[in-house]
């Protein structure tokens, strides 16, 4: 009976271990590359490249400054551009001949209460608030409205650390990971 456990767990371990949202770091955000990454050992061009991680492969970022992220993947863990990540628990790949929406010129609200409800505050693309608690609205979002289509990344922590969603269009309440739990944003 034993062994029958013994293989049971070790075929769960294996599944478990297959799995994007166990794949490397214990911590750090979900997230794919969206193409080849270059690691590198510090935040920049001018540091040395020390490994790849393959296009469309499941990492978790660490942690972010502003145009660069630590991030750790199957085949190491280094710093790259902020550009090449997509951050979330699914890839996002678009297929090929499909038009895709500018979504460089867009604004999204931000509210206090479920449904889009209570006080709010709204952003255009090219935003970004790394610390919601300045301005008094840290963990105090419950739900976001797309009111120009745009896209955004909501962390979590201050910085852009801990957990990251991408979020593309309107949540009536965010994810039990996010809502009254957001810290810093990024409206692309």
């Amino acid at each position: 009976m034993r062994s029958v456990y013994a293989v049971a767990f070790a075929v769960f371990a294996t599944l478990l271990a297959a799995t994007p949202s166990f794949a490397h770091s214990l911590s750090g955000s979900h997230a794919w590359s969206k193409s080849t990454l270059e690691l590198r050992t510090g935040p920049g061009t001018k540091y040395a490249i020390t490994g790849e991680i393959a296009g469309f492969a499941p990492i978790k970022v660490l942690r972010c400054q502003k145009h660069w992220c630590v991030v750790d993947g199957p085949n190491g863990r280094g710093w790259t551009n902020i550009g090449e990540i997509d951050f979330g628990t699914t890839t996002r790949d678009v297929a090929l001949n499909v038009p895709v929406k500018d979504l460089s010129n867009g604004e999204m609200c931000f509210y206090e209460g479920a449904n889009y409800t209570g006080a709010y505050f709204c952003l255009s693309s090219g935003n970004t608030v790394r610390d919601l608690g300045l301005s008094g609205w840290d963990n105090r979002v419950t739900s976001v409205r797309v009111t120009v289509p745009t896209s955004a990344a909501l962390c979590r922590d201050r910085t852009f650390q801990s957990y990251c969603e991408r979020i593309t269009e309107s949540q009536p309440r965010l994810s039990r990971y996010l809502a009254r739990n957001l810290s810093s944003l990024r409206v692309y």
